[in-house]
């Protein structure tokens, strides 16, 4: 039983992963065959409406599952020791849900074309995704995607929360991994319509999260978190 959590942990992580790289190309439209921005001969009329449903089906997930309430609902049948695990899973089946479905929207909002400026607009692309994947491993990145606490229960230890930490990044700003997404979401050099449409749907999303997220850290760490507040910005430095 514990091997099968175990072995659980690892198949929603590899999942995730592997859903995660794509979505790195998907968005970048680039390395995949299918993404945000791939040229089609007809585009669907109703691309709009079915892309920001897709966005809601994630938005709502990703949010709903990590909320108390619903992990103590579904805590009978899905105990903490696979609870992190099986928010990884779904989440890594929605994420794909959304770029297999994704419809691809005509137009050009705009396009670089001074060589200098796109190779900065690709290292800021690559910037953001390595401070997203470096922001894990600062607060835990194997805490966050569930195998800690498969391997917890696998070697018979009680689990314990992660220790907030104040650790490069996080001394200056209290969202780093938000920040990666936004310098990722918007340093394209080609933005189409429907880029436009995901990084805006998908901004907005993350400054819902931001504000729920802090509201749970307040109510969680008390104090301490109020004055971390204090000392730093959200999600620019110095400024917001």
């Amino acid at each position: 039983m514990r091997m099968l959590v175990m072995l659980y942990g690892v198949v929603s992580y590899v999942s995730f992963f592997g859903a995660f790289l794509y979505f790195m190309g998907f968005v970048g439209d680039v390395f995949v065959p299918h993404s945000i921005s791939t040229e089609l001969t007809s585009y669907s009329p109703n691309a709009l409406l079915i892309n920001i449903g897709l966005m809601l089906f994630w938005g709502v997930q990703h949010s709903v599952m990590a909320r108390g309430w619903f992990k103590e609902m579904i805590s009978a049948v899905v105990p903490h020791h696979v609870e992190r695990s099986t928010y990884v899973l779904v989440s890594a089946i929605t994420l794909s849900v959304l770029m297999y479905c994704w419809q691809p929207m005509q137009g050009v909002i705009w396009q670089v074309e001074n060589t200098m400026v796109v190779y900065v607009l690709w290292g800021m692309f690559g910037f953001g995704w390595a401070l997203v994947f470096i922001s894990t491993f600062l607060t835990d990145h194997f805490d966050l995607f569930g195998l800690r606490q498969s391997w917890l229960y696998l070697v018979k230890k009680t689990y314990t929360p992660v220790a907030f930490t104040e650790v490069l990044f996080y001394q200056w700003i209290r969202h780093p991994m938000m920040l990666g997404f936004f310098i990722a979401f918007w340093s394209i050099p080609v933005m189409t319509v429907g880029h436009l449409v995901f990084s805006v749907g998908m901004s907005v999303y993350v400054l819902v999260g931001m504000y729920f997220e802090e509201k749970f850290l307040v109510k969680e760490l008390g104090q301490t978190y109020v004055d971390y507040q204090g000392r730093t910005s959200k999600i620019i430095p110095k400024v917001y």
